[in-house]
C-alpha cells in the first residue's frame, strides 16, 4: 500500500491535505454560503427568514430606506458605522504598531532567559477573559475612575474628563486587547535578523535612525504586515470592547450585526451586513497581496 502511494505523489498529497480541506470547507465555506442564502431571503416578522421568498431588500437597505409611499431615499446611517469601524481599526493598528514595535525590538535585544520571561509577560493577558479585561478599563476610564480621580487629586483638571463611551475609549480598549497580536509576529521576524548587519551599518557610519530605516525595518516587514493584519481584521468585527467602552454612541459593525439578529430580528439584513464586511476585508487583503507581489516582481 505504501509502495503504491510512493508511485502516485498526487494521491499522496490528496490524502495529506484532504482532511484539512474538508474541515475548512465544512466549517467555513458552508456557513458562508448559508449566510449568503439568508441575506437573499425575506425576513420573518417573528425572527428567522421565509425560505420560500427571494429578495434583495437586505442589500438595498444598506444605502437606501423605504418611505411610506414605497419610494427609496439615500441614507448614510450604516455607511457611517462602517467608516467609523474602519477608522477605529486603522487607528488601533497604528497605535499597536507604534507601541508594539519598540517592545518587540527590546525583547529581541535581551538575552535568552529574559526573552522567555518577556514573551511570557506578553501572553499573560490571554489568561484573563476579554470581558473582564474590558470591565477593568471601564473602572479606569469612568468619571469616578482611577484616571479622573488621579487628575482631580493632583489638580490638573477641575471636572472629570469624558473618557468613557467615546471613540478614544474604544481605540484604547482595542489596542490593549490586540496588542500581543502585533508584538509576537514582529518579534518572530526580528529574532531572525543577523545583528552583524547592524554592526556593519555602524561601521559604515550609519546613525541609529538610518540603521533602523535601512536595516531593521525592511527585515521586520513580514512581521509588521502579519501583525497589522492580525490586529486590523479582528478589530473590524469586535463586539465586546465597543459594547462596553463605546456604548450606543460608538457603534461598530460587530454590534450592528448582533443587534440586527437579536433585537431587530432581521436576519437577512444582519447576514447582508456580515457579507459586506467579509467582502470589504477580502478585497483589501487581495489588493495588498497583489501590491506586494508587484513590488517583489519589480524589485
Amino acid at each position: 500500500m505504501f509502495a503504491s502511494l510512493r508511485r502516485h505523489p498526487a494521491l499522496q498529497r490528496l490524502l495529506l491535505i484532504g482532511p484539512a480541506v474538508g474541515m475548512i470547507g465544512f466549517f467555513m465555506i458552508v456557513p458562508l454560503g448559508l449566510m449568503v442564502v439568508v441575506s437573499l431571503l425575506q425576513r420573518n416578522i417573528y425572527g428567522g427568514v421565509q425560505w420560500d421568498s427571494f429578495s434583495t431588500d437586505a442589500y438595498v437597505k444598506f444605502l437606501f430606506e423605504r418611505n411610506l409611499d414605497d419610494t427609496l431615499s439615500f441614507t448614510t446611517i450604516y455607511l457611517q458605522i462602517f467608516l467609523r469601524s474602519f477608522w477605529l481599526s486603522l487607528t488601533t493598528t497604528a497605535v499597536a504598531l507604534l507601541v508594539g514595535f519598540p517592545v518587540a525590538l527590546y525583547m529581541t535585544m535581551q538575552r535568552e532567559p529574559y526573552r522567555t520571561v518577556l514573551i511570557f509577560l506578553v501572553t499573560v493577558p490571554f489568561w484573563t477573559n476579554l470581558l473582564v479585561r474590558n470591565y477593568a478599563w471601564v473602572l479606569l476610564l469612568r468619571d469616578t475612575g482611577l484616571i479622573n480621580g488621579a487628575l482631580l487629586g493632583v489638580g490638573i483638571i477641575d471636572h472629570p474628563l469624558p473618557l468613557l463611551y467615546t471613540p478614544f475609549a474604544v481605540a484604547v480598549g482595542l489596542a490593549y486587547s490586540f496588542m500581543p497580536f502585533m508584538v509576537l509576529p514582529i518579534y518572530a521576524s526580528l529574532e531572525k535578523i543577523d545583528f552583524r548587519l547592524v554592526e556593519a551599518a555602524y561601521d559604515l557610519y550609519a546613525d541609529r535612525r538610518t540603521m533602523l530605516r535601512r536595516i531593521v525595518l525592511p527585515l521586520a516587514k513580514p512581521g509588521i504586515v502579519a501583525g497589522s493584519i492580525l490586529v486590523f481584521v479582528p478589530c473590524l468585527g469586535a463586539y465586546v470592547t465597543p459594547a462596553l467602552l463605546g456604548g450606543s454612541k460608538t457603534l461598530m459593525i460587530g454590534n450592528l450585526v448582533a443587534g440586527r439578529f437579536s433585537e431587530a430580528r432581521d436576519w437577512p439584513f444582519g447576514a447582508a451586513l456580515a457579507f459586506f464586511l467579509l467582502a470589504m476585508v477580502l478585497a483589501a487583503m487581495t489588493f495588498q497581496a497583489l501590491r506586494s507581489r508587484r513590488r517583489e516582481a519589480a524589485g
